[in-house]
């Protein structure tokens, strides 16, 4: 097609200006002849055009395809930290559950403390229930319904039997009353051997006796020949005497 086109236009070339027929003959050839190079003009600027569009889809394709491979490594990450939290959270769901079953065996170990010591408590001797009241007025009146935490009911409990024990683990010398056979309170000076005895004399020495821890209470009996040994434990824990043997009955249940 292009040999032939080619013929033409050089045979164009030398076509004499021959007059108004031969210009009727050569007008249409040389429309389409134009038309011709318009088309082939535009197919090159179609194809110059498609070049330079092409260059810039193929970059902006690899852009696109950088940013979807680091679209679905973010996607990978949240994928695995996904998984990671759903263990934590299987993890700390199984500790709390533990936490609970812990707390809750708690409540019905510190209520049965509670119970233990309130029951103790009333079997102390008036010295030593003085000391305990604070504490024993934190214990709640109702354990089930109580609002306070079990770390803090546990605490006065520890600190309830730690008082109790101090007590019975030493040598106690109080100021109380008594009452005598006539029902007369007399004061005098009572000596606690822990909790497992106890020695009263009053000052002028002619009334003595004995105590002992029972169900109800302590209960205390009226022995005045025991007055000068009363005595002289007092003074021997007071650095009045030397140590010494002193020998005192002891009820053993």
């Amino acid at each position: 097609m292009r040999v032939h086109l080619g013929y033409i236009l050089i045979a164009l070339a030398h076509i004499p200006t021959a007059g108004r027929a031969a210009e009727g003959t050569l007008g249409p050839l040389r429309v389409g002849i134009e038309q011709w190079v318009q088309t082939k003009q535009l197919i090159s600027r179609t194809k110059s055009d498609w070049d330079a569009e092409k260059e810039m889809l193929l970059q902006t394709k690899a852009l696109y395809e950088r940013e979807l491979s680091g679209i679905d490594d973010q996607m990978s990450k949240v994928s695995t930290n996904s998984v990671q939290v759903d263990r934590d959270r299987a993890v700390l769901d199984a500790e709390l559950k533990d936490s609970n079953a812990t707390l809750d065996h708690a409540r019905v170990l510190v209520a049965g403390l509670e119970a233990k010591a309130s029951a103790l408590a009333a079997r102390m001797p008036d010295p030593l229930k003085e000391t305990l009241q604070p504490l024993l007025n934190r214990l709640p009146q109702e354990a089930a319904s109580s609002k306070t935490a079990v770390t803090e009911r546990l605490q006065t409990v520890v600190s309830l039997f730690n008082e109790i024990d101090k007590f019975n683990n030493a040598i106690s010398i109080t100021s109380e009353k008594r009452k005598n056979d006539r029902g007369e309170e007399i004061a005098v000076e009572s000596v606690y051997v822990g909790l497992g005895a106890a020695y009263f004399v009053n000052q002028t020495g002619d009334f003595a006796g004995t105590g002992e821890p029972g169900a109800d209470g302590w209960r205390w009996s009226v022995n005045p020949s025991l007055a000068a040994e009363v005595r002289e434990i007092i003074r021997i824990y007071r650095g009045e005497r030397t140590a010494s043997f002193v020998l005192l009955p002891v009820q053993v249940q």
